[in-house]
């Protein structure tokens, strides 16, 4: 069963907007943070393009993200990071590749997907202060994914992810226009071999020149990723 946008429930989101000089405001981070941690949806600005956000530990909260997204059943959400220490303590394998990638890319525009347990799921660490700032003061973690209705042009602004998702929002920080304009590029790492799933902000040239002995061509026809 697929999710549908119709079904979440109808908020009228409060907007906080931010200086584009990057100044940032505590009392705006503070009020983004308190929303996820009981259970809403913020809509965020990144260093690639506006994303949407919910608590990781709040599964309620991560079934309505995807409901807003109308984002397929088993599909996971990626996870920004504010640091490598938080993915590390998801029990993420950190393979040698991973780690070269990591350090060359992170803070960046570069998605990963790593094996977690029995399953996978995509990390990231964003380059962008506000992003960073919200993600510290929520905890470390946050499901973020493109503030798009799944396989529609991702958002550049507050206000187009608010017309793509109205409804299901429950706050929104404004910053300006997304500064990269491209989402992140999307690799994917199994057993030191990495795949390109998603041609982004990054080249797959630069991605497979800085570990070129691991380098593979990249999934015919690509993968729908929508990662912030």
């Amino acid at each position: 069963m697929n999710h549908t946008h119709a079904s979440t429930r109808n908020v009228k989101p409060r907007i906080l907007r931010l200086s584009t000089t990057g100044k940032i405001d505590q009392k705006v981070i503070a009020a983004a943070a308190d929303v996820l941690r009981q259970g809403g949806l913020i809509v965020i600005p990144t260093d690639t393009v506006y994303g949407v956000a919910a608590h990781p530990e709040n599964p309620r909260a991560v079934e309505m993200l995807c409901c807003a997204k109308g984002r397929p059943d088993g599909k996971p959400i990626p996870i920004l990071a504010s640091d490598l220490v938080k993915i590390e303590n998801m029990k993420a394998h950190l393979g040698k590749n991973a780690r070269t990638l990591a350090r060359l890319f992170w803070p960046g525009p570069l998605t990963i997907v790593l094996p977690v347990n029995d399953g996978w799921e995509g990390f990231r660490i964003p380059d962008y202060p506000v992003t960073l700032a919200v993600i510290k003061a929520a905890g470390g973690l946050l499901r973020v994914t493109s503030a798009n209705l799944s396989g529609r042009r991702p958002a550049l602004t507050a206000d187009e992810a608010l017309r793509e998702l109205q409804g299901s929002i429950t706050l929104a920080i404004d910053s300006g226009p997304a500064p990269g304009g491209v989402p992140s590029t999307v690799v994917k790492i199994i057993e030191e071999n990495i795949s390109v799933l998603r041609e982004g902000a990054i080249p797959a040239s630069a991605i497979y020149a800085a570990s070129p002995a691991a380098a593979r061509p990249r999934l015919p026809g690509g993968r729908e990723c929508n990662c912030a």
